[in-house]
């Protein structure tokens, strides 16, 4: 956001909420709602810091706006209509799902807007995932894999029968991966529930954004890549040491450990990522032996209690804790702009996952992203300078794109029989609008049907192995 001003593209009570907050909108925020308005899905590349999440969201508030204003001007047009999901958010990270869901509550909250946010993950009660089937919210927030079981439920069409839009974020993160393959499949299936949907995919800084196009909608869906002129200042150092001190080997860095300890008591609030789960709990222990300022440490990472995570995310919007020893859980999106300085503890493994991580500090346009890598071992030297050349230059290496993985594919499938029968031929054509299953013959098709239907050739004999029956 930019200095305060007016906005005649704004309803009265957005325009109003922005001047309080002394925000304006960026115009690329401006230029993907009207690219909505007029039936484009939109694929957004920017730097950290850029205002996605609000592109994302700004075109659904001011649609539900809008729709609530007609119904009230109208009521008896929906009488007894039941409400369904109106735009469905997909997260890479559970953490990022709820911190968004936290964001967004404040503005509606604030405005008064009759909408309700509401996350569904694997940290969601039982009890408020089937509460979820009957009375969706307005805004359902979810990762890849929940949307997957989502869809295997046989109340699925219903469910996204009026779905209006469908937010990809950080898509950057996942395609190229299974789990992108499985959004792929998800994403397909999505489409024909929902013919009436458009997408908006974000993505951090990519080297061939144009190769991201098919995910955001089929041949006939028309499509926008909008990528701003905006520039991110960023501070990388990399933390040099007598030859002595540095290890030939080893990934703790514990040689570095009063450094770290330096930069955690310098700084305001710092994020220090690691690149393992095991390396986290090594480097938290190893801060707090030697903590004698008692400074708030807190540690984060996929393994931990849920409950665990969200007291740590939660102390951390609050400006609670000195730092966080964080893996990728924390690699994405999460909101935190009093971050001063991220400490990169090993090498980065690529140039695009240390931009991301570095956005994290100083999470906006007009405030300079601070960091300082620190080598594990002697090796790990030249990959640090390496990373910090090309984040110097804007080298983005390229998204690696592949063929869709067969095992994913015949996960999709089963989700398919769960929901409803299905007709093979359909479901071929279906599952080849997929970006990584575009070029899947048939009779590979064929094979992982019947492998999922008979168990294959090794497993023919075994019934418990016969999970479709057909028809």
């Amino acid at each position: 956001m930019s200095h305060p001003h007016s906005s005649p593209f704004l309803p009265e009570k957005f325009s109003h909420w922005f001047e309080q907050k002394g925000w304006q909108l960026y115009p690329h925020q401006k230029h993907i709602t009207e690219s909505w308005q007029t039936g484009h899905s939109v694929l957004l590349v920017a730097p950290t810091g850029a205002g996605k999440t609000l592109c994302g969201f700004l075109p659904s508030l001011l649609d539900i706006h809008d729709k609530n204003r007609d119904k009230a001007t109208c009521p008896s047009d929906q009488a007894g209509k039941k409400q369904n999901i109106h735009t469905l958010y997909i997260s890479p990270l559970k953490a990022l799902a709820v911190d968004i869901a936290r964001n967004l509550h404040q503005p509606v909250s604030e405005m008064g807007l009759d909408i309700t946010v509401e996350t569904r993950t694997g940290d969601t009660p039982i009890s408020k995932r089937n509460r979820q089937k009957h009375s969706p919210p307005d805004f359902l927030l979810t990762t890849p894999e929940s949307l997957e079981l989502m869809l295997s439920w046989p109340e699925a069409g219903e469910l996204f029968a009026d779905l209006r839009c469908i937010i990809i974020d950080e898509i950057h993160a996942v395609v190229g991966s299974k789990r992108g393959d499985l959004l792929s499949l998800s994403l397909a299936a999505l489409r024909q529930l929902a013919p009436n949907a458009q997408t908006i995919a974000l993505s951090a800084t990519l080297a061939q954004p144009e190769t991201l196009l098919g995910w955001i909608g089929d041949a006939d869906q028309k499509k926008q890549l909008i990528i701003p002129d905006l520039t991110k200042h960023i501070d990388c150092q990399v933390h040099i040491t007598a030859k002595d001190d540095l290890p030939w080997a080893g990934h703790s860095a514990f040689y570095a450990l009063e450094t770290i300890y330096h930069h955690i008591q310098s700084h305001q609030t710092s994020l220090i990522f690691v690149n393992t789960r095991a390396q986290a709990e090594l480097l938290f222990q190893a801060l707090w032996h030697m903590n004698e300022l008692n400074l708030k440490i807190g540690i984060h990472h996929g393994s931990l209690d849920v409950s665990q995570r969200r007291k740590v995310e939660a102390a951390m919007a609050r400006g609670e804790l000195d730092a966080i020893v964080a893996t990728s859980s924390l690699d994405l999106g999460i909101d935190w702009a009093e971050i001063d300085l991220v400490v990169q503890v090993g090498a980065p493994k690529g140039t695009a996952r240390l931009m991301q991580r570095i956005g994290r500090s100083g999470h906006r346009l007009d405030a300079k992203s601070k960091a300082i890598i620190i080598p594990a071992n002697r090796f790990e030297v030249f990959e640090a300078f390496a990373a910090k050349i090309n984040l110097e230059g804007q080298l983005i290496e390229a998204l690696e794109l592949a063929e869709g993985s067969l095992d994913v594919l015949a996960q999709h499938i089963v989700g398919r029989a769960l929901a409803a029968p299905f007709d093979a031929d359909k479901l071929y054509e279906q599952v080849i609008t997929a970006p990584p299953y575009a070029e899947l013959e048939r009779n590979m098709f064929d094979k992982v049907l019947d492998f999922v239907s008979t168990g294959g050739y090794a497993l023919d004999h075994y019934r418990q192995f016969h999970r479709l029956v057909k028809g």
